[in-house]
């Protein structure tokens, strides 16, 4: 690696740690929203557990009463459906020139933690348990968001073989809509944003591949809403487009639960 090349990567997760440090507890799952909060430091995010939160989300998700007093608490909060009608709305641009390296190459270390084991951390909340590292997360259990099932895991190896990190806008998608004109920074900033991360089952995940939501969607309905909420608020903060049939698709969702907010963006 040339020098150049390594001062610019280490000035990436010097921005990436700096994000983070100032609200990697920004995500932590909200029955209704995921709500960010801006005020915890790093190790807050292994210290709020998710799993209890994204349960009551599977029951919450499709309940008015619910999500209009998560919405009232929220004030200051734009809709997800004022959020989708900010999108630009265009067709799919080519894939030529796509690779995961033109986003990231590895996972940044935070604290000394791989952002990976710190998501992890942040799904299975108290449940975890931390290897002597106190970064490797080797058991634990919660409420996976795209199955709904209930998980428990009890070394290391099932964590690794059940549970992948799901980037919610696949960075292929993002590279079609709008992403090949953002700086390297930014597509870094994008690809490690926990905005944009969530532990789900290993499955699921690699059904999903790089959809959008025309083409595919959690077979928890319950969650659906949260998710299509979290997928528009990532396309706003980073200046990407939908389709006609993703803005349709979402919008349709979004029919079943008008007050949903969005994610850690601001009108």
């Amino acid at each position: 690696m040339t020098k150049s090349r390594a001062t610019y990567r280490s000035r990436r997760i010097a921005a990436i740690a700096a994000l983070v440090a100032a609200g990697l507890g920004l995500i932590i799952a909200n029955p209704n929203s995921y709500e960010p909060t801006f005020d915890e430091p790093v190790s807050a995010i292994t210290n709020n557990a998710n799993n209890t939160n994204v349960q009551n989300s599977s029951n919450q998700a499709h309940n008015p009463a619910n999500t209009s007093q998560t919405s009232n608490d929220l004030t200051d909060t734009p809709l997800a459906t004022e959020i989708l009608a900010r999108l630009d709305i265009k067709g799919r641009a080519p894939k030529t020139g796509y690779s995961r390296d033109q986003f990231y190459s590895d996972w940044p270390k935070i604290g000394g933690c791989s952002l990976r084991q710190i998501i992890l951390k942040r799904e299975l909340g108290d449940t975890a348990t931390l290897a002597e590292d106190n970064c490797a997360v080797i058991s634990g259990s919660f409420t996976e968001p795209y199955t709904g099932q209930s998980l428990t895991f009890t070394e290391k190896s099932q964590i690794s073989k059940g549970l992948q990190i799901d980037h919610v806008v696949a960075l292929s998608d993002a590279w079609q809509k709008g992403a090949q004109q953002l700086t390297p920074d930014q597509r870094f900033n994008l690809a490690t944003d926990p905005l944009n991360l969530l532990a789900v089952d290993s499955s699921a995940n690699q059904q999903k591949s790089d959809g959008d939501a025309a083409t595919w969607l959690p077979a928890n309905k319950p969650f659906r809403c949260q998710y299509v909420a979290r997928q528009v608020s990532v396309k706003f903060k980073y200046s990407l487009w939908a389709t006609q049939a993703e803005h349709d698709a979402i919008a349709k969702i979004l029919t079943a639960c008008p007050s949903e907010p969005a994610v850690g963006v601001e009108l």
